[in-house]
């Protein structure tokens, strides 16, 4: 059964969300180093080695679904470019939605990794 798409955030309200997020994150994370002091328990070194993996991983998938966005808005141009008709005010909001979509692709791994461990952070 396919489940209906949501529609995709724009990088506005995608950067509201996160920057939501981040602070609870970071608060939450902050109290727990230092509640745990210089011997960590094995949950909280797992949290902590995990934070350092999960931002590195969004951050590349940002990077990468950033690049395609890129190289498709790129082709589009180009071919807008190779058509013959002459740059109109239409081509150029589509060349501004193009690059928005680009930032909006970018942050979506940061902001769903985020909002995603607020939500289970909170839960402890």
């Amino acid at each position: 059964m396919n489940r209906p798409r949501r529609p995709r955030r724009g990088s506005a309200s995608q950067l509201v969300e996160l920057g939501i997020a981040a602070p609870q994150v970071v608060a939450h994370r902050l109290a727990r180093m230092a509640a745990a002091g210089a011997t960590p328990s094995a949950r909280d070194r797992r949290e902590f080695t995990g934070m350092v993996l999960e931002k590195q991983t969004a951050f590349a998938q940002g990077w990468m679904a950033m690049w395609v966005e890129a190289a498709l808005a790129q082709q589009r141009f180009l071919l807008a470019c190779l058509s013959g008709t002459p740059w109109s005010a239409t081509q150029a909001l589509r060349a501004g939605a193009d690059w928005e979509r680009v930032l909006s692709r970018g942050l979506a791994p940061v902001r769903r990794k985020a909002v995603a461990n607020a939500r289970r952070l909170a839960r402890r």
